[in-house]
């Protein structure tokens, strides 16, 4: 559902003190490095982009800006640069600021994440049906895959989202459960509990047990959640048997060791899928010489003839053994 333009914007000069914030703005985290470094260059060198707005009696409401009128407020400017336009419906006014943060990246996913469900139900309303995920990306700028790691943080339970905004109150350099950790995280659960459901018997426990791995580096990284995928999915993948699978998983589930994902699928994991990973390499090898015999031998290229000359000897050991 493309946005429709708005008519006739108009370029004002407007007193900071007659423009209000938007009641709908998405954007929940305001940094104070991030506004100190648009205040120093909003000091020396002016606003240089209008914020846009709409009239509402005698004031008016913000639509994009709000750092810059932030800034303007604490720097006691007189007058800002605003391009006024026609006040846009309740999903109308949504859509503006989700499709402003596609260009710019200036929001974080929680933010995105609780507005959703508010852009769903008007979606709903002013539409007559839920959107599916590509009218929900057309219509906010956003891609399906960061509609998917929204949908991971919605659905995250209110004690976890509280200890998510407290995280995202700080500079990302000093966030430690970012969300991505969080979107990581849940992720691997997802799949866990779709693929060895009675592992799972408390998920709010096993979230805490991993949460508190992480904070004790007993996890190292947020990427090794999926390696917990992996280990959840050998069991169709490689053909592990459930009960190994089960084990390695509460190893990892237990708040009571020091056990973490990466020790776990090193020792037990890793090999197999390297293995498996050289099995697909092999068949394809193997189809591409079958391909090759039927042409004319000297159509295999030199540097792969020298390779497979160099692996003739250590196949063959392989083999004896």
């Amino acid at each position: 559902m493309p946005i429709q333009a708005v008519q006739q914007a108009v370029l004002k000069h407007i007193s900071p003190a007659k423009i209000k914030q938007n009641p709908e703005n998405p954007r929940l985290f305001f940094r104070a490095e991030e506004l100190d470094t648009l205040m120093a260059s909003i000091n020396e060198f002016g606003i240089q982009v209008p914020i846009t707005v709409y009239q509402e009696g005698d004031h008016y409401t913000l639509i994009d800006g709000e750092r810059r009128w932030r800034c303007a407020n604490k720097l006691n400017l007189k007058s800002i640069p605003a391009l006024i336009q026609q006040k846009p419906t309740d999903l109308e006014n949504l859509l503006l600021m989700f499709n402003i943060h596609a260009l710019r990246e200036q929001w974080d996913y929680f933010t995105i994440a609780n507005k959703l469900p508010v852009v769903i139900e008007e979606f709903i309303q002013e539409r007559g049906h839920e959107p599916n995920e590509s009218e929900l990306s057309e219509a906010t700028g956003l891609t399906r895959s960061q509609i998917r790691r929204c949908r991971f943080l919605v659905d995250l339970p209110p004690r976890y989202k509280k200890i998510l905004v407290e995280e995202l109150t700080f500079p990302k350099h000093k966030q430690k459960l970012s969300e991505d950790f969080f979107i990581e995280m849940e992720r691997a659960l997802k799949t866990v509990q779709a693929r060895l459901p009675s592992v799972v018997q408390d998920v709010n426990e096993v979230r805490d047990s991993l949460i508190q791995k992480f904070r004790n580096d007993v996890i190292g990284n947020i990427t090794d959640f999926r390696k917990l995928s992996k280990i959840a999915t050998s069991i169709e993948n490689l053909g592990v048997r459930e009960r190994e699978a089960k084990s390695a998983i509460k190893s990892i589930f237990d708040d009571g060791n020091k056990v973490g994902i990466d020790q776990v699928y090193n020792e037990h994991f890793a090999l197999k899928y390297d293995a498996r990973k050289i099995l697909i390499n092999i068949e394809a090898l193997a189809d591409y010489l079958a391909s090759c015999a039927e042409d004319e031998p000297e159509s295999l290229p030199e540097d792969i003839k020298e390779q497979l000359k160099r692996l003739q000897p250590l196949i063959k050991r392989a083999l004896e053994q």
